[in-house]
């Protein structure tokens, strides 16, 4: 074989076998320099620096080792110019069903974000907006854009949702698959076609001065806040967020106050059997009536090529939302020594699963981080973090997690921001 590694085999357990048997792939174990490379290639470490000076940066990965099969999550890091002065924005994004909503997300929301702090600070000179307020507009302009996926598509119908039961088939086809000529062929399409799917926020928002952060929070992803001393040895640490998923009971008991005469709101931890998170941005499905989906989005082409499988949970859909677009938003003032702000999609915590609770998990993260120092060199921290979360100096494990031959993903996409505050 030549300088190539040898091939080994491990056995994989997969959870949709249909004899739970474990399958055996094979894999290349790799050296120090072959893994660090390939593990580079595969999460595209980037780094941005906001100003260079002072040490603000924000370090990122996008990680999916599984080549046939294109990543859902996404991430922005942005400054946002606000009458010159720069605030920063960054986030990262867990798309399911598709990247579609994920995409858009991660696009639009800064823009909304910058013009709603356009409209409250009127200029160069005004005073800063109290931090509720800031909390108010991350709330309200995350809210509203949500809200907007399934209102463009129903502005498409006049009188709405009401009128889609005197409607026919070819009528709504005519509408939303709108591929004709001219320049705004297939936005119709576009506007319907996130609906179908969904995505998870989770976005931090940073004033010019450094003294003020904000978390807004919509599902399962993480976000921790770290403060190493000089010598790396943690000061503390402060996970920022909930979860908003079936391991939360209030979140649990919040949808079944919400429709308390319907047990399969909640079934086997998913909003009506189905989806994982209970607060995300887009899956239409779960906030508009059957009717929404069964009448619109069964028509789009292409688009829901079986719906058995939505008719599960739509039959269990009656008196919508289930899933709420409405962020938990907090403020934390910053100063003194040095902060690190790790955002990260849920598959980060899934490399943790049955080895560790959420407290300890974050308090690993911290330790990682913390152990680079107070002031970020040439290392990329986000990549730092996915290396030892995948196991360290441990490059057998770490082979196998990174080059599987397998057709399929073997882990969930794992996004990861590493912002220097």
């Amino acid at each position: 074989m030549g300088s190539n590694p040898a091939v080994a085999e491990v056995q994989v357990e997969l959870a949709e076998r249909p004899d739970d048997s474990p399958l055996r792939c094979a894999f290349e174990p790799l050296s120090e320099n072959d893994l660090s490379q390939r593990l580079a290639a595969l999460a595209t470490p980037k780094r941005t620096v906001f100003d260079a000076e002072r040490g603000y940066l924000a370090d990122t990965i996008a990680f999916q080792p599984c080549l046939r099969y294109n990543s859902q999550d996404r991430f922005v890091v942005r400054q946002l110019d606000i009458h010159g002065q720069k605030w920063t924005f960054t986030g990262v994004f867990d798309g399911h069903l598709g990247d579609a909503t994920a995409e858009h997300t991660a696009y639009h929301l800064p823009i909304i974000v910058t013009e709603s702090l356009l409209r409250v600070i009127t200029g160069p000179g005004a005073p800063s907006p109290a931090p509720d307020l800031i909390c108010d507009l991350l709330s309200n302009g995350i809210k509203a854009f949500d809200d907007a996926i399934a209102g463009d598509v129903l502005d498409l119908f006049p009188g709405g949702i009401t009128s889609l039961p005197s409607r026919t088939d070819e009528e709504i086809q005519a509408v939303v698959n709108d591929f004709g000529g001219g320049p705004s062929a297939g936005a119709n399409y576009q506007k319907a076609r996130l609906c179908l799917y969904g995505t998870t926020a989770l976005v931090a928002l940073v004033d010019p001065t450094h003294e003020n952060l904000w978390v807004a929070n919509l599902g399962d992803c993480e976000a921790v806040l770290i403060t190493p001393d000089e010598d790396g040895r943690l000061v503390r640490h402060e996970v920022l967020n909930v979860l908003h998923n079936g391991n939360n009971p209030a979140e649990v008991s919040r949808v079944r106050r919400d429709h308390p005469d319907e047990p399969e709101s909640v079934l086997n931890g998913r909003v009506l059997g189905t989806i994982a998170p209970f607060r995300c941005i887009g899956d239409a499905p779960f906030k508009q009536p059957a009717i929404f989906t069964r009448r619109v989005l069964y028509n789009l082409y292409p688009g829901v090529a079986d719906p058995t499988p939505w008719e599960t949970f739509l039959t269990r859909n009656r008196t919508p939302p289930y899933i709420s677009s409405e962020p938990d938003v907090i403020h934390r003032r910053l100063g003194g020594p040095r902060s690190f702000l790790i955002l990260a999609t849920d598959g980060l915590s899934e490399l943790y699963d049955g080895m560790t609770g959420r407290a300890d998990m974050a308090d690993d993260w911290a330790r990682c981080i913390a152990e680079a120092g107070r002031a970020p060199g040439k290392e990329n921290l986000a990549l730092r973090l996915l290396r030892h979360a995948l196991g360290g100096e441990d490059l057998m494990s770490i082979s196998q997690m990174i080059t599987l031959d397998m057709e399929t993903p073997w882990m969930d996409d794992t996004t990861i921001v590493v912002q220097a505050l």
